[in-house]
């Protein structure tokens, strides 16, 4: 298997549920090994547009993140191709939904580009200034990282689990960053 894979964690951790996607990729990236070794996690935090070169650096990318959208059940999770993100409703009610939406548009027009798939959960809070999670956020944790591992199947990886850390311990990772003593995406 020649194909490189990047799962991109994006979101912005400082605004509540909008950080569950960053925090799926810690989980990802701490708990799990993969067969074959071609996946990278990567911490896209609100890069948006410079996430660009990684859209035609990989084959294919999984980016997980939240979707404020209100036509949804909080907690409602999506899986979306390019295609379908694009042709859909896009929600842009945060500056890192915008940029991915607009990011995925300009590189639909790229000569290469990876076969993109966009995980997103319906955030109950987005506006509180907290690394933390809601609980119903907490609640659908589970499923957001099957629903991950499931579209990494469908791609052909297989992986082991060993739990070296769990979602609190990744929340107080991320309020509490430190050079020092590598704590960090």
């Amino acid at each position: 298997m020649d194909k490189k894979i990047a799962v991109i964690g994006s979101g912005n951790a400082f605004f509540k549920d909008e950080g569950m996607g960053l925090y799926a990729g810690k989980y990802l990236k701490e708990n799990y090994s993969f067969s074959p070794d071609i996946v990278d996690v990567i911490d896209g935090g609100t890069l948006g547009f410079k996430l660009m070169p990684l859209l035609q650096e990989y084959d294919e990318v999984i980016i997980i993140n939240t979707s404020s959208d209100e036509d949804k059940a909080i907690g409602e999770i999506t899986v979306k191709t390019t295609d379908q993100f694009l042709d859909g409703a896009l929600v842009k009610k945060t500056a890192n939904e915008v940029e991915i939406a607009e990011m995925l548009q300009i590189c639909s027009l790229s000569e290469k580009m990876a076969n993109v798939y966009v995980i997103s959960v319906v955030p109950e809070d987005i506006i509180a200034v907290e690394v933390a999670l809601s609980e119903s956020m907490k609640a659908k944790w589970d499923a957001y990282i099957q629903t991950l591992l499931q579209e990494l199947e469908k791609l052909g990886l297989h992986w082991e689990f060993e739990q070296k850390i769990d979602l609190e311990e990744i929340l107080d990772i991320f309020a509490n960053p430190s050079i020092e003593h590598v704590r960090g995406f």
